[in-house]
């Protein structure tokens, strides 16, 4: 079993808890800025005092409605200030967080409130307080539903204003590093969520090891735009860790106005996942092409890419460094204006961003640094970052944690941020930790010789032929959706002849396209998936994405679907991942005809 770890850099005291840090801030720092919200359309300084003391009027609010030390409080929101506020007081009221994806359907919210015997809801609207009515009768534990948007912050604050400031102290100094801190529901591709225990510990060694590793960006000086979900792990840890480095936090979750939030907000840091960077480099290029300096742009892309790589390999020559200038002038600082200007680098997280994009955007000035990890990991267990970075891998290993691959091929982990366990579920805790504390991921993965690590697949999504040929699905589909015309794609061939994908389109890169090739640009999806251009496009894609496997692992043939894979059709899950199951299902006669034809 070849193991590879890295030492740890700080270890965590056992009466440590997720609130110091705020307190400290408040304590030795109260008059600077901490957060930036918006208000009337405008971004809004808040100072450390400020926040703190909005934490702790909502703390106090939570007690009076009766939330005792260790009860689940429910927290369901868009990414806003709010959201960090109500994280903080539940902890600073000595409770746990559960928090809710703000598009999660009544049926899963009724599965979490039930599971978690949450006592209170904090949601966003009123049509979330109404479907959290509408399963009341499955929540027995939940007594009180608050809604942000309603006031709740003020409420609860007014609520509260009774409890005595010992009583806070008192909650605080229940926290330990062994304390529970939230119940994370894995969204699952298959089965009922299971909700991962993270203690205040995992969550400091998390930060502890892991945050030094970005100080270039996550510093005083320094701020983060968050716009994913504050539900997934990865946001909820770099919105910890920002908190810990005193970086200035903004919040946006409107991503339709996100390069207008960007713009004004100007960060030096931010997270997104790699549709966000593929759109950025695909709406670039579109643009250009439009502009009939498609040809220069092509170029200048591939002048990044270049200069990227060379950095690896002794640095980039004369030629390539006047060319790499030249084309900083001209295309690179309009990018680099997108992200808001003062953008140094960035995390992608979710799924692979492929070896091509991060060379890219390296080359342009704003590196893009790809980590693993997963819920049960307290997010990043292994990332790239200035000192030890490998494009086209996922990092190494963070301090104090160890990776190693099965004889199987699997990739298991173990250190101080792997989960406690699964809420009120020993049989599945028992099979995904073993005895020695090593917990089994389900990917399947490689660790090189200087401890990078490349994920290679799902140990569960493996494809077999019907000619016995192994085929890792992972690789061919992010290729496949780096293409600007292809939103989501799936490839099939379990038990088949060959390997075939489905393939939908991006709705909003269609009339660039579209007008680019003298066409209506109101066609649809629905009206364009037999269209010859548009199988030359995708049948091209699937060329480019064949250069990366075996000819066995080729696909073979594809088909255009009508309709999209979204969250809403109950295809993607809150973080992003197709649902395979639900997908073929739905689908199947397509799969069908890609075989009998």
């Amino acid at each position: 079993m070849r193991e590879f770890s890295v030492p740890a850099t700080h270890e965590v005291g056992p009466d440590e808890a997720l609130t110091d840090m705020l307190a400290a801030n408040v304590a030795g720092h109260g008059d600077e800025v901490g957060l930036r919200r918006r208000v009337d359309g405008r971004w809004t300084d808040v100072t450390w005092r400020q926040f703190g003391e909005e934490v702790r009027g909502v703390a106090k609010g939570l007690i009076a409605a009766g939330v005792a030390a260790g009860d689940r409080v429910a927290l369901q929101a868009r990414t806003r200030y709010e959201w960090t506020v109500f994280d903080y007081a539940i902890w600073t009221a000595g409770a746990v967080v559960v928090p809710i994806y703000e598009t999660s359907s009544a049926d899963q919210v009724a599965w979490i409130l039930s599971d978690s015997g949450a006592t209170v809801a904090v949601v966003e609207r009123d049509e979330h307080a109404a479907a959290i009515e509408s399963v009341r009768d499955q929540a027995p534990d939940l007594k009180a539903v608050v809604v942000i948007d309603d006031g709740a912050v003020e409420q609860l604050t007014a609520t509260g204003s009774g409890v005595p400031d010992s009583e806070l102290d008192a909650r605080r100094a229940t926290l330990r590093a062994d304390s529970l801190a939230t119940l994370i529901y894995t969204s699952g591709t298959t089965g009922r969520p299971k909700g991962c225990e993270l203690t205040h510990g995992n969550f400091l060694f998390e930060i502890g090891n892991g945050i030094t590793l970005l100080d270039r960006f996550m510093n005083v000086q320094g701020s983060l735009l968050l716009f994913i979900p504050l539900a997934h792990v990865l946001a909820r840890v770099l919105q910890v860790g920002a908190i810990k480095n005193r970086t200035v936090i903004g919040h946006t979750a409107d991503v339709k106005n996100l390069v207008e939030d960007l713009g004004e907000f100007k960060p030096t840091f931010v997270l997104a996942v790699p549709r966000v960077f593929e759109k950025v480099f695909n709406s670039a290029k579109a643009k250009a092409e439009g502009d009939g300096k498609g040809k220069i742009f092509d170029r200048a892309a591939q002048v990044a890419i270049d200069w990227s790589r060379a950095q690896d390999t002794g640095g980039p020559g004369l030629g390539l460094r006047a060319q790499h200038a030249l084309f900083d002038k001209l295309v690179y600082g309009k990018l680099r204006a997108a992200l808001g200007g003062r953008c140094l680098g960035a995390i992608s997280g979710g799924a692979p961003l492929g070896e091509r994009l991060g060379h890219f955007f390296r080359g342009i000035g704003v590196t893009v640094f790809e980590g693993y990890g997963l819920t049960e990991t307290t997010a990043a267990a292994s990332v790239n970052h200035d000192e030890a970075i490998r494009i086209g891998t996922v990092g190494r290993p963070l301090p104090g944690v160890a990776f190693s691959v099965a004889e199987d091929g699997e990739l298991l982990i173990r250190g101080g941020i792997v989960m406690r366990g699964y809420w009120k579920n020993e049989d599945a805790t028992r099979e995904a930790i073993d005895a020695d504390g090593w917990f089994r991921t389900g990917d399947l993965g490689e660790i090189d010789d200087q401890g990078f690590v490349r994920i290679t697949g799902r140990k569960k999504e493996i494809l077999v032929t019907a000619g016995g040929k192994n085929v890792a699905p992972a690789g061919l589909e992010d290729r496949l959706r780096a293409h600007r015309l292809v939103s989501q794609c799936i490839v099939v061939g379990d038990q088949r002849p060959y390997i075939a994908a489905l393939v939908t389109l991006d709705e909003e890169a269609l009339p660039q396209w579209l007008e680019s090739k003298g066409k209506d640009t109101g066609l649809t999806a629905a009206q364009l998936r037999e269209d010859p251009d548009v199988l030359a496009e995708i049948g091209a894609a699937v060329e480019d994405a064949n250069k990366a496997v075996s000819q066995a692992e080729a696909i073979k043939k594809f088909t255009v679907l009508a309709t999209d894979f979204t969250e809403d059709n109950g295809m993607l899950t809150p973080s992003l991942k197709l649902k395979r199951n639900v997908v073929l299902k739905e689908f199947g006669s397509d799969v069908e005809s890609l075989y009998s034809r």
